[in-house]
């Protein structure tokens, strides 16, 4: 790995470890870093990826933590709930292709950027004093989510927070927070697959962990201090929405 290739993880790491940490789909960039910059192959990479996700979840976790913006005892049905639905979505995975729900993604994608662009303020101011939709809702609804996560998990982040803000009444940041003990759970799951199956390479991703580690730590940081942290979190979410549409529809070639 030349210098240049160095600085260039360390800084995609860090500005990815940011994304996810607020937003979601920071990937696109690591991934891009791991197969176009890197030369990994896919599969490969897409193992390799995973180290630096655990680390940036685990800083992520327990710096929301310490400021008390994580609150695990409300929501420990939802999180259960998400990951029965990914454990069944990781089965179906292994014989069935991505590739098939590719035009399906696109177009979540734009339904998506229509419902973070329709009222606003459901996102930006919180919702603890509304009502939640009925459990006999929101729960099939995690489910279904958490078998999209497993079985395909571009936009999981994104989605996720759709159903924690508007459905589950969170504000976004507390999601974001809740969002980073899912992905963590899953990812701490699925490493040692990939790793027996030869597909981690642990020097590269060890990299790229600093650098996610490093963004997810300052994301919180300044969050935590924000006065509007919810309005920034919303424009960096509905940012990387057009970012992902412009790219999936071949727009941007990033």
């Amino acid at each position: 790995m030349t210098v240049t290739q160095l600085i260039i993880v360390l800084i995609g790491g860090f500005l990815a470890g940011i994304i996810n940490t607020l937003a979601g789909n920071g990937s696109a960039i690591t991934l891009s870093i791991l197969t176009e910059v890197l030369g990994l192959p896919g599969n490969l990479a897409n193992g390799t990826n995973r180290v630096g996700i655990l680390f940036q979840s685990m800083v992520g976790i327990a710096k929301f933590k310490q400021k008390g913006m994580l609150h695990l005892e409300k929501s420990k049905w939802i999180i259960l709930t998400i990951l029965l639905g990914a454990a069944i979505g990781g089965i179906v995975a292994i014989n069935v292709s991505n590739e098939q729900f590719k035009f399906v993604f696109k177009l979540l994608m734009l339904l998506m950027l229509v419902v973070v662009l329709v009222k606003p303020s459901r996102w930006i101011h919180p919702h603890q004093d509304e009502n939640q939709v009925s459990p006999y809702i929101l729960y099939p609804i995690l489910l279904v989510l958490g078998f999209y996560g497993g079985f395909i998990q571009m936009g999981m982040g994104v989605f996720f927070l759709a159903v924690m803000v508007l459905l589950a009444k969170y504000d976004i940041m507390s999601a974001n927070s809740i969002k980073l003990v899912v992905v963590g759970l899953f990812t701490a799951v699925v490493i040692p697959i990939f790793h027996f199956k030869g597909l981690i390479d642990w020097k590269i991703g060890g990299l790229m962990a600093i650098g996610q580690s490093g963004g997810a730590y300052m994301a919180v940081q300044m969050a935590s201090k924000w006065k509007n942290a919810n309005l920034y979190a919303y424009r960096l979410l509905v940012l990387i929405i057009i970012l992902v549409l412009l790219r999936i529809f071949g727009i941007l070639g990033f």
